[in-house]
């Protein structure tokens, strides 16, 4: 499992450069607006007009993070955040001008990792963007080692190596987010015990996340769909009606 843009995030930690940020956006005003205040915060910032630019350029591995307008023309935000997906696990912030709470979400199902609605404060943009690269670094997620879980001594069903930032499904790799391996890693911490989405939104998401607490949920969606046999039957990631979610019941 890969993080990001090797060249993006090396670039940023070393001091020689500032970590760099693509922003595809199809509006000028709002592209400009957003360019002007990210870089003004540090971050060294490309704008792409258009869906299929956008894709181009966010898989050159340049970069930390990709700001990610919903409503594109030619290839739509929805096409280009699947795509980015299926390469690797670059952050992907969502601007999306639907406030329903459901657009909200079909933007996480896709796999971004926060959204902002518009009209929005580009401050606020900037704020979301530094909370999404602190939850998502791979040594903002834990001080490192292995986290495993199994129902027999033969193999573990599941194992997140963070050293390696890698996770097994019974011996083969799986693809995740880093949101996503925040949250398995959490659950791994204590199998059998039930996490509340408070508790879970704190600890995966980060004290400062305004958001619903049901975006807890499209990311356990999400991980059950890549790590259930059967996803609408969960073994591994229970929910606790009224609670919240624990792994099986097994020990680590």
């Amino acid at each position: 499992m890969s993080y990001g843009s090797s060249s993006g995030v090396a670039a940023g930690r070393s001091g020689s450069a500032r970590p760099r940020i693509l922003v595809v956006e199809d509006e000028a005003k709002t592209a400009a607006a957003v360019r002007r205040y990210l870089e003004h915060a540090g971050f060294a910032t490309d704008v792409a007009a258009d869906g299929r630019s956008g894709l181009d350029r966010a898989l050159s591995g340049r970069y930390v993070l990709v700001v990610l307008d919903l409503n594109l023309p030619g290839l739509d935000g929805r096409a280009v955040c699947r795509r980015l997906r299926a390469e690797g696990s670059c952050p992907v912030v969502m601007l999306t001008a639907r406030a329903g709470e459901d657009d909200r979400v079909d933007g996480l199902d896709l796999g971004a990792d926060d959204y902002v609605t518009k009209p929005f404060s580009p401050r606020e943009l900037v704020a979301r963007v530094r909370a999404v690269l602190r939850r998502t670094a791979p040594e903002g997620l834990a001080e490192g080692g292995r986290r495993r879980w199994q129902e027999n001594e033969t193999q573990p069903e599941i194992e997140v190596d963070l050293d390696a930032f890698r996770t097994l499904r019974r011996g083969s790799p799986v693809e995740l987010t880093a949101t996503e391996t925040r949250l398995l890693w959490t659950l791994l911490g204590a199998p059998g015990r039930v996490f509340s989405r408070d508790e879970l939104v704190e600890r995966v998401l980060g004290r400062d996340f305004e958001g619903s607490e049901r975006t807890v949920d499209v990311h356990v969606r999400n991980l059950r769909r890549k790590l259930e046999e059967d996803p609408s039957r969960p073994r591994l990631v229970q929910t606790v009606f009224g609670v919240g979610y624990r792994l099986g019941g097994g020990a680590p």
